[in-house]
């Protein structure tokens, strides 16, 4: 036999890392092994390769500054604690480096150029990963410390998660059910990053308002969470609260999606706030959680929850390329480079008008019809799009000043959002919490 291609004590760190048997360990132990030859060697295959990959950031479109709208009461606009709304967008000093922006419920992210890390906001069930000694520290941005360089991140209601460059994910905060508090990695909130799926190399992450999901690098998917509407897609109705007799180490353990056929192999995933959307390499799209007003474009004679993947032909059908998921609508971006709604039509929030109805399978815009669309973003009531040349338009609920009009009246059709903060700056990427917005912004 011919000498390894690695160091042995480097290959063997390798293989403690992921949980495999080394080879280079011929010493036999009694008992069944925890996994097969086949699996191990699987396992240290990936993560050799695992080492070669490096994770860029989601987007290309450039870095530059941070705006915020809406409520900002626990200090998630980022602007100190002397201002608590604004109805137009208003701009964080001192960030120029910014290469993307996470909105969660009561709480804001941003990553930087240098793959750092900082948040703002509430930070009663630990959604912002760091140490607070005073109040008034939640009101301006802060970094969280984090091993390696952070290349996505989600957020959700009280939790927040980052993903490296080398396929590790952190997350920290903790999930909430209808009952209160069900913990993030077991009971209990986790005020700091603590590493999570640390068998597997991941690629994307995705949160939803009390849930995760991640898509690994050999195309399989994992979740957990809040199951109570089926949003995890692997557990049944009879263990969706609290994991029932099975407990809550069932929700809370990372555990594979699983459809037929089982050589199934997953190419994108998304979060909504009850939800999970999935495509396969076969251009299947696979949903699982709640579908009350056909967010999931499955329509009412099959169903208000999904606890196990369903498929979904009217996503399948609109060739979409991407897409967002909000409290109880869903914006996709089809294969024209243009949006459509799907969902409830309260509010103003599918954008088709003042008179329009909830949408069982996706509806175009017609008035963004001739605009390139390459990036929409949902809150629980609002919408938006991002265009190539870097306008964005808002639609939906007013209530909260998330629209960004300087007025609280409902936009029943997208409306091209136009501020000082605005002018001379083109918007990279939008996303929305329970009641405030978060923007990326470059200078032109």
């Amino acid at each position: 036999m011919g000498r390894p291609a690695k160091k042995s004590a480097e290959l063997t760190e390798i293989v403690k890392e992921n949980g495999a048997s080394s080879p280079l360990n011929n010493s036999k132990k009694r008992g069944r092994p925890s996994i097969s030859k086949e699996e191990g060697a699987k396992k240290i295959k990936l993560a050799l390769e695992a080492k070669k990959i490096k994770l860029d950031f989601r987007h290309n479109r450039g870095c530059g500054h941070v705006l915020t709208v809406g409520q900002g009461d626990t200090g998630q606009l980022g602007l100190g604690e002397d201002i608590m709304e604004k109805a137009r967008p208003g701009l964080i000093p001192d960030i120029e480096d910014a290469v993307d922006v996470v909105a969660g419920g009561m709480h804001s992210c941003y990553l930087n150029n240098k793959g750092e890390v900082y948040t703002f906001g509430c930070n009663d069930e630990g959604a912002l990963g760091r140490v607070v000694a005073e109040e008034e520290e939640c009101f301006l941005p802060g970094k969280v410390d984090i091993v390696g360089r952070v290349v996505q991140l989600s957020a959700g209601d009280s939790h927040t998660a980052a993903l490296t460059e080398d396929g590790h994910v952190f997350a920290w905060g903790t999930f909430r059910d209808s009952s209160g508090h069900i913990g993030l990695i077991k009971e209990g909130i986790q005020p700091t990053p603590v590493r999570l799926l640390s068998n597997v190399f991941v690629k994307k992450i995705s949160s939803g308002s009390d849930h995760i999901v991640a898509l690994t690098m050999e195309g399989e998917i994992y979740t957990f969470g809040n199951s109570e509407q089926g949003q995890l897609g692997r557990v049944p109705e009879m263990f969706a609260h609290r994991g029932g007799r099975r407990g809550l180490e069932y929700l809370l353990t990372p555990d594979k999606l699983r459809v037929k056929p089982k050589s199934t192999v997953f190419t994108d995933v998304w979060a909504g706030s009850y939800n999970t959307i999935a495509s396969t390499t076969d251009g299947r799209m696979m949903v699982c959680g709640l579908n009350n007003y056909y967010q999931m474009g499955i329509g009412p004679s099959k169903g208000i929850c999904f606890f196990m993947p369903t498929r979904s032909v009217s996503l399948e059908e609109s060739k979409m390329t991407a897409l967002c998921l909000g409290q109880h609508h869903t914006l996709i971006i089809n294969g024209k480079d243009n949006v459509a709604a799907i969902g409830r039509a309260d509010y103003g929030r599918l954008g088709l008008g003042e008179d329009a109805k909830d949408a069982e399978s996706p509806a175009a815009l017609p008035s963004l019809k001739d605009q390139k669309i390459v990036e929409v973003g949902c809150g629980t009531a609002v919408s938006y799009a991002v265009t190539d040349d870097g306008k964005c338009y808002s639609w939906g609920m007013g209530t909260n000043g998330q629209l960004g009009t300087g007025a609280e009246d409902d936009v029943s059709t997208p409306h091209l959002m136009e501020s000082k903060q605005l002018q001379n700056r083109s918007v990279i990427a939008v996303s929305s919490g329970g009641q405030h917005t978060v923007l990326l912004v470059k200078d032109n």
